[in-house]
Parts: structure tokens; C-alpha cells; sequence
């Protein structure tokens, strides 16, 4: 299969060619436009089962699209609801993807989308709940984001710190802890920041340049109060 993503800076557009017989899989209502030599159909991923914890418990789609060229080579369009950036990630079969809830947007035939539980001290303060996504196989991946993706490369040892709502993916062999932004709750509090991630290298962490928490309580700031429309 052969890509590329199109005006890569602004409301991004992943552009696929498919070969007779290929097929990726996407997130429900991701695909655009398609040739007339694609069939688009509705999957669950790995059963039922799989599919109730990915809506009911992750808050994702309980079906993905699976795009098939059926009767010959055909061009995919595909994008995001959101006005952010799309980064190709390539898996080797090797470790796995750690990706925040509506990180997913689509995936060659051979990438595996399941749900990964958090401890609990993870789960209460991480901002993404007790469940996040979890990607493995070998092919590439396609990540979405509220504004655009910036990769953060650590080294072996090597710490960084992320605020929670910025976070979009890392690999799963990253160590990370949970823990306040300053030193005290109140300075936590007050400084707007709250709780972050403490990651520890080698590997490399995906973040997006907006948070969508943010930008919901703007939305609703800007809405007057007793507003029923």
C-alpha cells in the first residue's frame, strides 16, 4: 500500500493506494471518498467482547470501516473530525502503541486495536480513565490529534514531563508515573496545571500541541449562562 498525507499543517487528509485485494481498517465514519473499486464495511474487531469494551468502557467506535479494493486497484481518502494533525507510525511486530482515547484513526490490515486496562492510581488521576488503547501487530498506524502531533525523543534515563492533556501516544515499554505539577496541591492547583506525567526514556513520546479539555472549557465559557440553545 502506497500514501501520503496531505496538507500535513492544516485539517490534514490521508490519501491510500490500494492494490487489488488490500485493506485498511478506520475508525467509523473516517473514510471521505473512495474509487468505485473500494467496499467499505462495517467490522468488530476482535468479536463482541472486544467491541463492547472499546465503546462502552474506552469510548471509542464499536465498529471500525474495513476498506477493501475488491475489484481492483482504488485510491482511499480518509481524515479526522477534528482540527489537528495525522502522523504515520510504523510497528514492527516488536513492542506495542500506547494511544489515548480517539488517538486511532486507521491501520493497515496486519495492526491489531485493543483495549488496555490502567492500574488504579493511573486510571483515577491520567485524565484518559481506567482504559486506554492499545495497538500492536506489524504495519503502519495512523495517529490523530487535536492540533499538531510533536514527537518528544528521550534517551536512556532521560526524564520528561507532560501535561496530561497533551499526552497521544508512546510505546509500551515507556516508563511514566503520575504526580503533581509543583510540589504542592494548592501550587498544582493554582499554576493551572494539575497533574502530568513524569515519562522516562529510551523511546519516544507523541503529544499534541492543544488540549481538548481546554478548549471544551472555552466552548462553554463562551456560552451564556441558562443558555438552552
Amino acid at each position: 500500500m502506497n500514501y501520503k498525507i496531505l496538507y500535513p499543517e492544516a485539517f490534514p487528509v490521508v490519501e491510500c493506494e490500494l492494490q487489488r485485494g488490500e485493506r485498511i481498517k478506520a475508525e467509523s465514519d473516517a473514510m471521505i471518498a473512495m474509487s468505485s473499486t473500494i467496499d467499505v464495511e462495517g467490522k468488530m474487531e476482535g468479536g463482541i467482547l472486544k467491541g463492547l469494551m472499546r465503546k462502552v468502557v474506552a469510548g471509542e467506535s464499536f465498529f471500525f470501516q474495513e476498506l477493501i479494493a475488491s475489484r481492483g486497484p482504488g485510491t482511499v481518502l480518509f481524515g479526522h473530525p477534528l482540527p489537528g494533525g495525522i502522523l504515520d507510525v510504523d510497528l514492527d511486530g516488536s513492542y506495542g502503541l500506547v494511544v489515548q482515547k480517539d488517538g486511532f484513526l486507521a491501520g493497515t490490515q496486519d495492526i491489531q486495536v485493543d483495549t488496555k486496562m490502567q492500574n488504579l492510581s493511573k486510571g483515577l488521576f491520567s485524565g484518559e480513565g481506567f482504559f486506554i488503547l492499545k495497538i500492536t501487530g506489524k504495519g503502519t498506524v495512523f495517529i490523530s490529534s487535536y492540533g499538531v502531533i510533536h514527537p518528544i525523543n528521550l534517551d536512556a534515563g532521560q526524564e520528561f514531563i507532560i501535561d496530561n492533556g497533551h499526552l497521544v501516544a508512546w510505546p509500551d515499554y515507556m516508563e511514566y508515573t503520575i504526580e503533581k505539577a509543583s510540589q504542592g496541591w494548592f501550587s498544582s492547583l493554582t499554576s493551572g496545571e494539575g497533574l502530568v506525567c513524569r515519562f522516562r526514556g529510551p523511546g519516544t513520546i507523541l503529544i499534541q500541541t492543544r488540549n481538548p479539555s481546554s478548549f471544551t472549557e472555552w466552548i462553554r465559557s463562551m456560552i451564556p449562562a441558562g443558555s438552552s440553545k
